[in-house]
């Protein structure tokens, strides 16, 4: 996957070194070993999220050079000092300054997936015989890059996770700049407009609900799906992170991280093939 190549794990390193939080690394005593180096977690943390494999399976691909006890320390330290989040603000950011978002049109919509262990934050799945699973709704610009998130149980409805995702497009400053938002036929309900009121968010284009045809009469027609097939590509993006597909952690927090350090990389990669179309490297000197 894209997300493993050194190109964009460089990248993401040269962001989140100045995130973390300095450790001295030295013991009164003098008699520890030496901390591991936090770039080397850092491409740990990567390997676990892409493939979705245990902490254990991670330390293997990194030839033991880390334990996986190590692995969970950093970050748990890292997402509590904000290091993940940061970076997706920071990548949304230069997208913005870089490419420009489209954020005349937003599209919001969720994602179920699995997470086997349950813990807060998740819930019966609906589309999965009520298996334990969680949901993360995702707004995105008219391009499909992604603006705003939030993650709950998979039992959540969507309109219930509509208010934070348009929380969050606030709290970036980006609601300002958005003329249409674009909704599937699930957000109907005085929650979502009352949200996007608040926001100043006036038009919003869902399809319309048919009525339920008889036995005899014609089948509905089917809802047009307008431009939500952006958001809907990017939720399947983000469907090819093994640790985001099948969630193994137990901590809603742990979640949301992934799910921020996911979006990190997706517009990091997205970034270096605008900087390779247009800046492709020199030929070789024969």
């Amino acid at each position: 996957m894209r997300a493993l190549s050194k190109a964009v794990v460089d990248v993401i390193w040269a962001a989140a070194e100045p995130l973390l939080p300095r450790t001295p690394d030295r013991h009164r005593l003098g008699c520890h070993r030496r901390r591991v180096c936090d770039r080397l977690c850092l491409r740990g943390i990567v390997i676990r999220l892409v493939t979705g494999c245990s902490w254990e399976t991670a330390e293997m691909i990194l030839d033991e050079a880390v334990s996986d006890t190590t692995l969970r320390t950093r970050r748990d330290e890292w997402a509590a000092a904000g290091v993940f989040g940061s970076l997706a603000d920071e990548a949304i950011a230069a997208y913005d300054r870089i490419m420009g978002l489209r954020l005349g049109d937003v599209c919001v919509e969720g994602s179920i997936h699995k997470a086997p262990c349950g813990g807060p934050g998740t819930g019966k799945s609906p589309v999965d015989r009520s298996k334990t699973g969680w949901k993360w709704s995702l707004a995105t610009d008219a391009a499909g890059t992604p603006v705003a998130w939030a993650a709950d149980g998979a039992n959540r409805h969507d309109t219930i996770l509509f208010e934070p995702t348009v929380a969050e497009i606030a709290r970036r400053g980006l609601h300002h700049d958005i003329d249409t938002v674009h909704l599937d036929r699930g957000y109907l309900g005085a929650r979502v407009d009352r949200a996007a009121d608040k926001l100043g968010i006036t038009d919003i284009a869902r399809p319309t609900k048919h009525r339920t045809a008889d036995n005899d009469g014609p089948k509905p027609a089917n809802a047009p799906l307008g431009l939500r097939w952006t958001v809907e590509r990017t939720n399947s993006w983000l469907s090819n992170f093994g640790q985001l597909r099948r969630n193994t952690d137990r901590r809603p927090e742990h979640r949301t991280a992934q799910l921020a350090l996911a979006v990190a990389l997706l517009i990091t990669a997205k970034l270096i093939n605008h900087r390779n179309r247009w800046q492709p490297p020199p030929p070789p000197i024969h």
